[in-house]
């Protein structure tokens, strides 16, 4: 961190534009809300690269924030009025009924996915979905996914991301892709951005496709509080910039990030180490949670495993698993998120993230949750 800090503030190399964009009046000088076009250009490259350069992203089509909550809540803003809704496939991340509702007015409709079907979206019930909305006259305005999945770290197929296109075709609604984990990925299979998708369909209206991202993530810079809007739709665009207005990211962290950014080779070695990392600790978490029992979803990318903990409920109902929640938090010390907060349907599926632990904590977290499976034995 410190060599980019000190990269930025030397890198103007006597050139005069540079120069004043790094003294202190370009730094303390207002800026575009919406992101300098140096860190825009910074990001579509890095987004690139997260992609493993199958897609490439336009600086003039990106909005920058103040974070990915931000962005979410900046692009729901855009597409929907308050009483609208977006199809959401559950189990989805449960933090979307505080970042989109509260404030934009707008309902999320959940539409189960079950664990027979690998917890895969279905367009036949997002179709049952939107027209049970209608009946009750409620307005659909998008779908809305994360890929990869949070809370099942699963990837959403290219062949699913085609039909949920051509379902929002159909009607006329948006498709909103949250790709916040898209570098964050350690499975075998690929991941697929629906801006690959979308730039291999011929006469279709890309003006209803919006991904959101972030780097706080797949960069690791919570922090940093840097978000990303990227649309197809020109008037999204000009009215998220406006709506940027009330959550721009400062200068000084615009120009640090440009040069971080900037340096291929860092941002090359940190993404191959972070994957490696992140398949390391999820390999050694999901052995140590099969080893009291517990068996969990194969995931492909994210922070956490969907663990299947349905055996250790006494009552199968969402009391059931609140109860084993609270035994797992007040007796072993355990915080997991419940199922229920995602809204699964189907009682006993917990997310366990594992990317704050380290290797020393793993017997521990073992013994701990010994503390609960053995007493069910009993």
């Amino acid at each position: 961190m410190e060599k980019h800090a000190a990269k930025a503030a030397s890198m103007a190399g006597g050139e005069d534009e540079e120069e004043r964009e790094l003294s202190i009046r370009g730094l303390a000088a207002y800026q575009p809300y919406d992101g300098i076009l140096a860190l825009k250009m910074a990001l579509a490259e890095f987004m690139r690269q997260i992609m493993q350069e199958s897609v490439s992203f336009d600086p003039s089509q990106m909005v920058i924030t103040s974070g990915a909550t931000p962005a979410m809540e900046i692009l729901s803003f855009c597409l929907a009025d308050p009483g609208n809704a977006f199809l959401v496939p559950s189990p989805y991340y449960p933090g979307w009924d505080r970042d989109i509702k509260w404030r934009t007015g707008i309902e999320l409709i959940p539409v189960p996915c079950r664990s027979t079907d690998n917890f895969n979206i279905s367009i036949t019930a997002l179709e049952i979905a939107y027209n049970q909305a209608k009946k009750r006259g409620i307005k659909v305005r998008g779908v809305l996914i994360s890929n990869p999945n949070n809370p099942t770290g699963s990837f959403v197929p290219k062949q699913t991301l085609h039909d949920l296109l051509e379902f929002a075709a159909e009607k006329n609604i948006h498709l909103i892709s949250d790709e916040v984990f898209a570098g964050s990925t350690y499975g075998s299979g690929k991941f697929v951005s629906v801006a690959e998708v979308v730039d291999d369909l011929e006469d279709f209206d890309k003006g209803r496709v919006h991904i959101i991202y972030g780097l706080s993530k797949d960069l690791s810079l919570a922090g940093f509080r840097v978000g990303v809007i990227y649309s197809y739709n020109e008037s999204i665009v000009t009215a998220a910039a406006k709506i940027a207005r009330f959550s721009s990211v400062s200068t000084p962290t615009q120009r640090l990030l440009v040069a971080m950014l900037s340096d291929q080779k860092f941002i090359a070695d940190y993404l191959k180490i972070n994957r490696e990392r992140l398949r390391k600790m999820y390999n050694l978490f999901v052995s140590a949670l099969n080893k009291v029992g517990i068996e969990c979803f194969k995931s492909s990318g994210g922070f956490y495993c969907w663990a299947d903990m349905s055996k250790f409920i006494r009552s199968y109902s969402e009391k059931g698993e609140r109860k084993l929640w609270d035994r797992l938090l007040e007796e072993a010390k355990v915080n997991v998120t419940p199922g229920s907060s995602c809204h699964c349907i189907e009682p006993g599926w917990f997310r366990c993230c594992f990317t704050t632990l380290s290797e020393h904590d793993i017997p521990v977290i073992l013994e701990r949750l010994r503390r609960v499976t053995d007493s069910h034995k009993s």
